[in-house]
């Protein structure tokens, strides 16, 4: 434990020797785990945790506020998810080291997250206290955490193309169920423009036509259900 606290409900500090702690801020829309990790990195050697926060708009306060070493990002939160919130984080404090808690393990969204800046990416079905407490170790020395399953994926994802802004909406449509007519009723595109971007998403995702792209596109996290 460091010998500086943080009192939460003040929003006080008494400070002996803070060069000695990695300052970590939590920050989860679940108010049960936000505490259990708090509650544990206060007894941990050398971690400090410096405050709380349940979704991007307070991340972002309480970050230019504490001025964390470390934030534990959730992914799924209330407005701006993890992603995003890292996204606006590391453009104002881009010293600012972010281990990434997801219930998504799909290469798309360990991908993305990697593309925002984050240092660690971890599952919470999988992610072990212990695990956590590892993480922001390891990305508090200047290293990084990506376990070897996490890791093969983002290999594996490494070598894919990227979809472009519309061929996102075309294809969000698409698992919508929408026809072709309606994709352009929709976006306000010629037919034709909607066809080549469908044979461009079948060529990107591997697809041997427009139901297995979508099926591909679910797989790799590129779109979930509530998309």
């Amino acid at each position: 434990m460091c010998e500086y606290q943080y009192n939460f409900n003040s929003g006080m500090g008494a400070g002996i020797d803070m060069a000695e702690c990695t300052r970590v801020l939590v920050v989860d829309d679940n108010a049960l785990l936000r505490l259990g990790l708090t509650e544990t990195f206060k007894i941990e050697p050398g971690l400090e945790p410096v405050g709380q926060a349940a979704n991007a708009v307070e991340a972002l306060e309480l970050v230019r506020k504490l001025k964390p070493d470390v934030v534990t990002m959730d992914y799924q939160m209330p407005g701006d998810n993890g992603v995003e919130c890292t996204k606006n984080i590391l453009a104002e404090f881009p010293e600012t080291k972010i281990v990434l808690l997801s219930v998504f393990d799909s290469e798309e969204d360990i991908w993305k997250a990697v593309q925002a800046g984050v240092k660690g990416y971890l599952t919470k079905k999988a992610g072990e206290v212990e695990e956590v407490l590892e993480a922001v170790q390891e990305v508090a020395a200047g290293g990084t955490y990506f376990p070897a399953s996490i890791a093969a994926k983002l290999e594996e994802r490494s070598g894919k193309d990227d979809l472009t802004p519309r061929e996102m909406e075309v294809l969000k449509l698409l698992a919508g169920g929408c026809s072709n007519k309606e994709i352009v009723e929709e976006l306000g595109i010629s037919l034709p423009t909607v066809k080549l971007h469908i044979i461009n998403l079948r060529e990107k995702l591997k697809a041997a036509d427009r139901t297995q792209a979508v099926v591909h596109a679910f797989k790799r996290g590129i779109i979930h259900v509530d998309a």
